[in-house]
């Protein structure tokens, strides 16, 4: 990870870094090898050429460059977190709603197969 990233991360308020947390650490799960990067002033992961951008705002977080498959899947059981065109928004007040299997699957479709996978 680089410095500023973990800049990034180091300052989450406390009221969002859990809901930040359980999506970092589903991330790192399918992707331990992913690079963490500042991008676009937010921690991005990257994975062989794919990125997704995470960034934490007053209601939680924000997912961008995701993949639109798989979000139409989770946007089928949670139509709600569609803000815009390309942002998927997960309130920490609301993170419950969505399930680790739900957003590890929207991982792995937004960063590409699995080690190990194929």
């Amino acid at each position: 990870m680089d410095a500023d990233a973990q800049t990034y991360i180091d300052a989450i308020d406390p009221e969002h870094r859990p809901l930040f947390d359980r999506v970092h650490r589903l991330i790192l799960g399918e992707y331990p090898e992913a690079d963490v990067v500042l991008a676009y002033g937010m921690p991005t992961y990257s994975v062989g050429g794919r990125r997704l951008h995470v960034g934490v705002w007053r209601h939680g977080i924000s997912l961008y460059g995701w993949d639109r498959a798989a979000g139409a899947d989770l946007l089928s059981r949670h139509p709600d977190l569609l803000s815009g065109k390309g942002t998927l928004r997960l309130r920490s007040r609301e993170k419950a709603d969505v399930t680790d299997e739900e957003l590890s699957a929207l991982v792995r479709a937004s960063l590409g197969p699995a080690r190990g996978a194929g």
